[in-house]
């Protein structure tokens, strides 16, 4: 078609909005470009991901790592004004709230690359959360907006961005879910993991509650009283390892503690929880899906609509063993699902984009 799309991912949840509109785009007969920034480096965060989602290759992995904001940041905004220099692209795609995704947002717009924001308007209204930060910049500086959520759309539109540049497209994440369901097997993980009852899967990788000695303590001391009710499997990212190891997570009894998983494996175990505990954007959004009542160790959140449904609690760390057994005898979500997941998002960002670039040309 003449046009050439770079899409910039970087972590576990730009992977999984990204699926879809690749595949849709394809479908379309673009021509596509894939920059891994290497935020996520490693393999279980990493390339498992883009083998179990049917991801192209990435054409070029710049290897930004981890590091401070800053640091993390500046990094990829050094790989990119390179990779945009020499792969000069039609539009570039950038996903999420990442560091990935303020880093090449800036270097695109500073050498006129034209920008696609995926999962535009999402706005926790506290800006000590990094992404909250990454967000709002990203959208002022992006020429075209993808809302998931009708709320979006109305934050996008009293920031003053151009009604003609949001879309409300759905959410691309939940059209890799609903691809995959047929392949989630609670059974299958149950069993790898010895789990024989009811159980809950914890998450936790936050800045404000990983990062401080103290809040790590109170998190890991609520886990241990869920845990004299229900096993509680936490599949620990690398950032807070060290905060939550001190603060005696593991050994902690009815505590199991475990690697990284792979997309099919995690949302395995997710689906066959009686509950979960996490401080994830896109998990409060998966489990809604997937009717598993969620608990979000967070003040606040940028994904209203998953509280609004009632499927999706905020808690403090007091409340946690309580809210725990509460909704675990409340049993599953019953409630509708926000407008729009029907698994086509990733088609409707395409139609979009396809439109628009012809439209430029």
């Amino acid at each position: 078609m003449g046009a050439t799309i770079t899409h910039v991912l970087g972590a576990r949840p730009n992977f999984v909005k990204a699926a879809p509109v690749i595949g849709a785009l394809a479908a379309l007969g673009h021509e596509q470009r894939v920059v891994h920034t290497g935020q996520h480096y490693d393999e279980r965060l990493s390339d498992v991901f883009f083998a179990q989602l049917g991801l192209p290759v990435p054409d070029v992995n710049l290897g930004a790592g981890s590091g401070t904001q800053a640091r993390q940041t500046a990094e990829v905004m050094v790989g990119m004004e390179q990779e945009f220099t020499e792969n000069s692209p039609s539009v570039a795609v950038v996903y999420g709230d990442v560091n990935s995704t303020i880093g090449a947002a800036l270097a695109g717009i500073k050498l006129g690359v034209k920008l696609a924001h995926v999962e535009a308007g999402l706005r926790s209204f506290d800006d000590t959360m990094p992404e909250e930060i990454n967000r709002r910049l990203t959208d002022q500086l992006c020429d075209l907006l993808f809302a998931t959520s009708p709320e979006a759309v109305g934050h996008l539109a009293r920031e003053g961005r151009p009604a003609g540049s949001i879309h409300f497209v759905g959410n691309p994440m939940i059209d890799t879910l609903l691809a995959s369901l047929p392949k989630f097997d609670a059974g299958s993980a149950r069993r790898s993991f010895g789990l024989d009852g009811r159980y809950v899967v914890a998450t936790l990788h936050r800045q404000a509650n990983v990062d401080s000695p103290a809040r790590a303590a109170e998190l890991v001391a609520a886990l241990r009283q869920v845990a004299a009710e229900l096993d509680v499997i936490i599949p620990l990212h690398p950032r807070g390892r060290a905060a939550l190891a001190a603060a005696g997570l593991f050994g902690a009894p009815g505590v199991r503690v475990v690697d990284p998983l792979g997309y099919i494996e995690f949302m395995s175990l997710v689906r066959g929880a009686a509950a979960i505990v996490t401080d994830s954007g896109g998990v409060q959004e998966e489990t809604t899906l997937l009717r598993v009542p969620c608990l979000t160790l967070r003040p606040n959140t940028e994904r209203p609509i998953t509280i609004t449904s009632g499927s999706n609690r905020l808690v403090t760390a007091s409340e946690l063993p309580a809210a725990v057994l509460k909704a675990c005898d409340d049993g599953p979500y019953a409630g509708e699902l926000p407008p729009l997941w029907d698994g086509q998002a990733g088609p409707r960002i395409a139609r979009v984009m396809t439109a628009w670039l012809k439209a430029r040309r």
